[in-house]
């Protein structure tokens, strides 16, 4: 009976942790259907690396307090926006912000990481070095809205 409890405790564990988990297509799969950014805009992309600790906190993340996506580990989306001055927040059980400024042609790259709270994980979004949050995108799954995968 106990190796049976301890099956069903591990085999949960691992389905509750594997759905924690980005699903979606990987960078290089959607990397040739993203949109060209327009001389107009500035473009804006979330990130979370692929990783155990707090899989299952998966907070919506919001831009000047409109929701544009969730925080999911190993898994990243962009939105094109104005230029203008941004804060990006995400919130368990406290309420964590970035604010930068978009120019028109800018790339920025906001990384949200789990730290340990009180009783939930705090998910806290941090501008990222483009050079190397570039890199760690490719490495990750689309998980924003639909785009069409076929070349351009």
């Amino acid at each position: 009976m106990k190796k049976l409890f301890r099956a069903l405790l591990i085999s949960s564990s691992v389905a509750l942790v594997a759905s924690g988990c980005a699903t979606g297509p990987e960078y290089k799969d959607v990397a040739s259907a993203i949109p060209t950014l327009a001389a107009d805009h500035g473009r804006i992309y979330f990130f979370r690396s692929d990783s155990f600790g707090g899989a299952t906190i998966q907070p919506e993340i919001k831009l000047n307090d409109k929701v544009v996506g969730r925080s999911i580990p190993g898994g990243f989306f962009f939105v094109d926006e104005e230029p203008g001055e941004y804060t990006a927040s995400t919130s368990t059980e406290v309420t964590r912000e970035v604010k930068f400024t978009l120019h028109a042609g800018d790339t920025k790259y906001v990384r949200t990481s789990v730290s340990m709270g009180l009783l939930v994980g705090h998910v806290t979004p941090t501008l990222d070095d483009p050079e190397t949050a570039a890199h760690e995108v490719e490495t990750l799954k689309y998980t924003g809205t639909p785009i069409s995968t076929a070349a351009k």
